[in-house]
């Protein structure tokens, strides 16, 4: 949500302030890890192309030599490889960050416990890069343990607010030292032992 969108539903600036420092709590870690798997994938991309290019060269070179040319293939296949396992590295990382941000949106109360919940066999990431198979779980979820998520229809209470405290039968606190000798001197009394 934007602080526009906050503001529009009655939030004061520093309940805003509030909620959008613990939501980047949240999600600049996983901005910064995702940024760092961007970088990382581009830098390996860079450098397969390089050595794809460099294989090419040799296989030019290596022209009518047979044990040269086994080990480009078996180079080539390596670095094939390589690639699919970042690819696929890859693409868990960004299903996770896309889990993690729809059980935010969703209001999980401990993120932890709903996924360990979530049948992961049955979420995937799309084509569009979104997740596929989470709604139907979590609705599932959000029915038979509507304690993970937070209550959309919960009012919180003000802050410094404790409820009760205006109800007689609270405790009231430490007695006075005077008022509790008061009262013994006259139970004392009353039962004639002065």
């Amino acid at each position: 949500m934007t602080r526009e969108e906050l503001k529009a539903l009655g939030l004061s600036d520093e309940q805003i302030d509030s909620i959008m420092a613990a939501h980047g709590k949240v999600v600049n870690p996983m901005k910064e890890e995702l940024t760092g798997a961007q970088s990382e994938r581009n830098s390996l991309k860079t450098q397969l192309t390089e050595r794809d290019t460099q294989l090419e060269d040799l296989r030019g070179k290596a022209q009518g030599n047979d044990d040269l040319q086994a080990t480009i293939d078996a180079l080539k296949e390596a670095n094939e490889s390589a690639k699919a396992a970042h690819q696929a590295e890859l693409s868990k990382t960004k299903l996770n960050y896309e889990l993690d941000r729809a059980l935010l949106v969703n209001k999980a109360r401990n993120p932890r416990a709903v996924r360990a919940l979530l049948d992961s066999e049955l979420i995937k990431l799309g084509e569009d890069g979104k997740v596929v198979g989470l709604s139907e779980q979590l609705e599932g979820l959000k029915t038979s343990d509507p304690y993970l998520f937070a209550d959309e229809t919960q009012q919180t209470q003000p802050a410094g607010h404790v409820p009760g405290t205006q109800q007689k039968h609270n405790d009231p606190g430490k007695p006075d030292a005077y008022q509790a000798g008061v009262k013994m001197y006259e139970q004392l009394k009353l039962n004639k032992r002065i």
